[in-house]
Parts: C-alpha cells; sequence; structure tokens
C-alpha cells in the first residue's frame, strides 16, 4: 500500500496545476478526484476501527478532522460513506469507476446507515439508477422521503435535533450589522417565503443586486412588525428606533455633532431626516447638560393625514413602485428641516427603498402638473456600448 501511495504522490507532484486548463476533461478530473476521496473514506473508516483516533484522546470524528484538515461535519460524512461503502459494493464500483459522483454516493451511504438501524437494507442496483438520472437535491429528498416511510420516529428524531440546533447571531461589525443564522427547514422556509415577497424589483430605476434586495427585504419586514404596534412592549412602549439629535444636526448644518442612535452610533443627517419625516418627536431641553424640560410627544405626521394620504393613494408614489399604501411611510416633498410645512399635499407615500433614495440617495422630488416626478442624482456611470468598449454617461 505504501508503494501505491508513492507512486500516487508522484504523479500528483508531476501533475502540472499551472498547465492550459482549456483542454481538460472535466468528467475525467471529477472521476479521479471522487475516486480519491472514496479511498479516503475507507481508510478514515478502518483508521478509526483500530483505534487510530483513541491514541490522541480525540472522537472519532475530530481526529479525522484534524488529519484531513476539514470541518467535523465533511469528517462525519466521509466516516460514514467509509464505513457503509464497505457493505455496499454495487455503490463502491459505481463512484470507482465514475459512473455517479461522490455526492451522490454520499446520499445512498447515509439512507443506507438509517435504513439498518432500521432493520432493512437499500436496493443498491436501484438507487444507483436514481443517481444517474436525477439531480444531487433531488436524489436527497428521494432519500429523505424514503427514511421517513422506514422510520418515521427516528426521522422525527433527527428534525428536532436540528431545531435544537438554530440560532441567531446579530453583531455590530464597523459601520455594518452581521446576521449570522441557522434555521430548522421549515421556519427557514418561512423567513424565505416571506423575504421573497418583498425582494421583487421595484420598478425600472431599481438596480439592486438580488442579494441587495434580499437584506432590504429584511428590513422592510422589521419596519412593518414595528409599525403594525402588535411586537411586545418593552420598557412598557413599542419597540422603534430611537436617535438623539439637535436642531442643527436635524437640519444638517456645517459644524453640527453627528446624531446618535439609543447605543451612541452616530449616524448621517439624511437618515435622522428620513426617519423623521414620519417619526415621533419629542423635544427635550438642556441647560449644562441637564434635562431641564421634556415636550410632549408628537408624531411628523398625524393620523388624520394619514388617512388622507391613504384616501389618495394605493401604492407607493415611487417610479413604477407597486407596494400598498398601508407599507409606505410618509414623505415630506420640502423638506420639513429646511423650512417645509406638514402639508397633505407635500405628503407622499413611499417604500423604504424608495424612502432611502430619496434621502440618502439624493434623488430629487419635483412637482410636474398635478403629480410628482423622482429625478436620480447626475452622476457618471458606466454604459456598455459594444462587446468590450465602455462610455462614461452622465
Amino acid at each position: 500500500m505504501s508503494g501505491e501511495l508513492e507512486i500516487l504522490e508522484a504523479a500528483a507532484r508531476d501533475f502540472d496545476l499551472e498547465a492550459a486548463d482549456d483542454f481538460v476533461d472535466l468528467r475525467r478530473l471529477t472521476a479521479v478526484i471522487d475516486r480519491l476521496d472514496a479511498k479516503r473514506c475507507r481508510v478514515v473508516a478502518v483508521a478509526t476501527k483500530r483505534g487510530d483516533h483513541l491514541l490522541t484522546g480525540k472522537s472519532a470524528t475530530s481526529w479525522v478532522a484534524s488529519e484531513c484538515q476539514m470541518s467535523k461535519t465533511a469528517a462525519a460524512n466521509r466516516l460514514c460513506v467509509g464505513e457503509q461503502l464497505a457493505g455496499m459494493p454495487k455503490v463502491a464500483q459505481a463512484l470507482s469507476s465514475g459512473d455517479i459522483g461522490f455526492q451522490a454516493a454520499s446520499v445512498i451511504c447515509h439512507l443506507q446507515q438509517r435504513v439498518v438501524e432500521a432493520g432493512g437494507s437499500t436496493d443498491e442496483a436501484m438507487w444507483i439508477e436514481n443517481a444517474g438520472e436525477s439531480s444531487i437535491k433531488d436524489l436527497a429528498d428521494v432519500a429523505s422521503s424514503t427514511w421517513h416511510a422506514v422510520d418515521p420516529t427516528a426521522f422525527k428524531a433527527k428534525v428536532e435535533e436540528a431545531h435544537q440546533r438554530r440560532q441567531l447571531c446579530i453583531s455590530e461589525c464597523g459601520d455594518m450589522y452581521r446576521l449570522d443564522g441557522w434555521l430548522e427547514l421549515t421556519a427557514g422556509v418561512a423567513v424565505k417565503t416571506a423575504v421573497e415577497s418583498l425582494c421583487n424589483r421595484l420598478g425600472e430605476s431599481d438596480r439592486r443586486s438580488p442579494k441587495q434586495r434580499r437584506a432590504d427585504a429584511l428590513v422592510e419586514m422589521a419596519h412593518h412588525a414595528m409599525d403594525q404596534g402588535t411586537l411586545p412592549r418593552r420598557n412598557g412602549v413599542r419597540p422603534h428606533i430611537a436617535v438623539h439629535t439637535t436642531i442643527e444636526g436635524l437640519k444638517g448644518e456645517l459644524g453640527a455633532p453627528a446624531s446618535e442612535l439609543a447605543d451612541g452610533t452616530s449616524i448621517s443627517s439624511t437618515t435622522v431626516q428620513r426617519l423623521a419625516c414620519d417619526g415621533t418627536l419629542h423635544r427635550i431641553l438642556k441647560a449644562d447638560s441637564m434635562v431641564i424640560d421634556v415636550g410632549r410627544a408628537t408624531r411628523a405626521i398625524s393620523s388624520p393625514q394619514r388617512r388622507g394620504i391613504k384616501a389618495r393613494y394605493r401604492t407607493c408614489a415611487g417610479p413604477g413602485c407597486h407596494r400598498p399604501v398601508s407599507s409606505t411611510s410618509g414623505h415630506h416633498v420640502d423638506f420639513w428641516t429646511e423650512g417645509g410645512h406638514n402639508n397633505l399635499r407635500k405628503i407622499l407615500p413611499v417604500c423604504y427603498f424608495q424612502h432611502r433614495l430619496v434621502h440618502e440617495g439624493e434623488w430629487q422630488v419635483v412637482q410636474f402638473g398635478q403629480g410628482y416626478k423622482f429625478i436620480p442624482p447626475e452622476r457618471p456611470v458606466v454604459s456598455r456600448r459594444r462587446w468590450g468598449e465602455r462610455r462614461w454617461a452622465a
């Protein structure tokens, strides 16, 4: 065996990774890699059965992960494949010959492990045929359904195990927030469905990437939930975004200190103006940093005005946007922070995306006849004329 490994190592050293990749047969290359991975699976299965991992004081999975420099999930997968291939000669042969890929073999091996635990066995020839005709996802779906039919109790236990691993981490990273999470299948589908319902392009002016639209959809969902007023109260008030600012900061005057969120994070004046367009304002007077008076909370847009907006509009006023008016916030055409009046005729319903375009994106809203027109800022953009040729346009 050591002699064969030396030959393989020599062949790997002679294989020129820097050579031209134009005419490499991808199927043959993949088959070779899958065959080597299958060999590694059998080797780690034999080694752990022999107890090599016990000499290091590690579990079999941790030892394989360390020796093979892979994650524990990948290590557990290799162990399962290696253990099951020993009792599935047809699958092993199909993998070795390139008739099926490693991922397909992994799906079959995991199913075999579960079926054996339930006291049954799989039809190797049938599953090899299925692997050749189906995508990996379809094959995995059929395998999952088969497992449920054979052992519904174990299937349910696996679902509950996955549910216990759920987690969501929200962390501040410089000038951004990062979200990382894991959800079990039905929960994931629920969130995905809700996000997808809000992440379609909103008119021709919507140049966001799909990832950006999904991010905005998640934020929009949070705003909808807070605006509905159905979330549990904290400290006696509804969940909301609190901003501390000054008159100078709200107007965006030069030299004014930055406005701050409740945790002290600085935000721009344009963001404050957007939030103030349709928020609740508290006047607080200070003297020598001491609060001497707190005014009554006042809505930037009153309830009668909001009813008037809903009577005049059915959707977002942004170009090509069909968000229902119930999913919008009010925008003052003449920023009242710049001397504009809180006039119903000068308040437009705009969705989260369009509202941000107007404030942070520097779009203009101008009266055009009896209506309003949204005008993008003038800035250089790259437009493609012909293949490989670009020009600058304003």
